[in-house]
């Protein structure tokens, strides 16, 4: 079997603008393809070798997740971004999204490890840390 490569996460969105530019302010992706489809369009963000796909959706919003996303099977917890600095983040973020929870500190678990969760325009969960560090030396023997 070919090696399997990420490809993107589809997002539905009620104002595509609006979410573009807040991925593209806040997050740092830019706008990598559109492909026109006459009544509708699929805008294409990329940063390094993440994509976002943006898709049209009606304005009628589903469950509002909390906290770090919703827990139900079948449903995306959230995304998750890496930075240097989460108050520099959220410094920087000001009041464009809503804080659903953090900062909190990890050093618990990992030395430095601190993460937040916010809320995109379309409602979902967007967890932004920094010092995460994979655990070296420990695997399972399915490579978890």
């Amino acid at each position: 079997m070919a090696p399997m490569v990420w490809s993107h996460v589809g997002l539905n969105c009620a104002d595509q603008k609006t979410t573009e530019d807040f991925y593209t302010r806040y997050f740092g992706f830019t706008r990598a393809r559109v492909v026109d489809l006459g009544d509708a369009s699929i805008i294409f963000l990329r940063q390094g070798d993440v994509y976002l796909e943006l898709f049209a959706a009606g304005t009628e919003p589903g469950d509002t997740p909390q906290h770090d996303g919703p827990a139900a099977p079948g449903r995306m917890r959230h995304l998750a971004f890496q930075t240097d600095s989460v108050d520099g983040f959220l410094a920087t973020l000001g009041d464009a999204a809503e804080v659903t929870l953090g900062p909190l500190d990890f050093d618990d678990f990992i030395c430095g490890w601190r993460t937040v969760w916010v809320r995109d325009p379309d409602g979902v969960i967007v967890e932004v840390s920094q010092g995460f560090e994979d655990e070296h030396g420990h695997h399972d023997k399915d490579g978890v």
